[in-house]
């Protein structure tokens, strides 16, 4: 299972003109479902993005004056999710230039690891909105930093 976890001041998600996901600070997680992915896949990525520290704090040093330091958690801040499902990051590009999505999982699958990503980060207490899978979104955010994270529960990189 892959994400990319971008730390957000706010992020909004539509299908054909319907708002179907909006929050303000928080994470926007794009996730996609690989082929031999279960949900032990699903429950690290959860436990992972909850637990991310990429929010920042000021801290005053009196020698340095104010530094900043990615150092908060999105529950730390009282942010939410939104989690927007993104097939095309299986998208293998090695050989050739039209992607091959073969590593990613079939719609059925991917439908209930995604949801079932989704569920793991409510019981974590956050609130957290979806797009919907399988179909065409539109998605507009502001990403502050920019902070942008790869995750894969494979660990590959």
């Amino acid at each position: 299972m892959r994400a990319v976890a971008q730390r957000v001041s706010r992020a909004v998600v539509a299908v054909n003109g319907e708002i179907t996901g909006q929050i303000g600070v928080g994470l926007l997680v794009f996730l996609a479902v690989g082929r031999d992915d279960m949900e032990a896949d699903a429950i690290y990525l959860a436990e992972k993005i909850v637990g991310l520290r990429i929010f920042e704090v000021d801290r005053k040093n009196s020698e340095a004056g104010s530094q900043r330091k990615m150092d908060r958690s999105v529950a730390d801040v009282g942010g939410s999710v939104l989690a927007v499902s993104q097939f095309t990051l299986y998208g293998d590009v090695r050989r050739g230039k039209r992607p091959s999505f073969d590593g990613a999982a079939p719609p059925e699958r991917a439908r209930h690891l995604y949801e079932f990503f989704v569920e793991r980060i409510r019981e974590f207490g956050l609130h957290c909105e979806t797009g919907r899978f399988q179909e065409t979104m539109r998605v507009e955010l502001v990403n502050e930093g920019p902070v942008t994270i790869l995750l894969d529960s494979r660990k590959t990189f």
